[in-house]
């Protein structure tokens, strides 16, 4: 069983939405367990069409991959190969574009938060955000 509760995970999309507040940008949030499985979802207003989709996909890529997607884009610049390949091996599951980042527990990822709606860099920090105050214990 996973350490990823509903709990945790709306802790995590209220962060998130906050930090998006701050930035003056509409997001949505996705929060996933350890396998990908999907624990929250939270579509915010005025954010486009695919933005629960994307944000799935990349905290998807967080969870199986324990790493940031900005990492993971960064490394698609060194290693363009695998990474181009990804989509094809797991179509519609996985999305390696900046926004989504693991959430830990007692070191170890126990889920991941993505987000989507605004830029990248805009993304990323709400993850940040959420998976910050997902860490925290209560």
């Amino acid at each position: 069983m996973s350490d990823m509760t509903l709990a945790i995970a709306e802790r995590a999309v209220r962060a998130a939405q906050a930090r998006a507040r701050e930035l003056g940008t509409p997001i949505t949030v996705t929060v996933v367990d350890d396998a990908g499985r999907l624990i929250l979802c939270a579509r915010g207003d005025g954010t486009a069409f695919l933005t629960p989709e994307t944000s799935r996909g990349k905290a998807v890529a967080a969870a199986a991959f324990r790493r940031s997607t900005k990492e993971m884009v960064e490394l698609a610049k060194e290693h363009p190969a695998f990474w181009n390949a990804i989509p094809g091996l797991v179509p519609g599951q996985i999305l390696a574009s900046t926004g989504a980042v693991p959430i830990s527990k007692d070191g170890r990822v126990i889920g991941a938060i993505g987000c989507g709606g605004g830029t990248g860099e805009q993304d990323h920090q709400c993850a940040v955000a959420g998976a910050a105050a997902a860490a925290v214990e209560r």
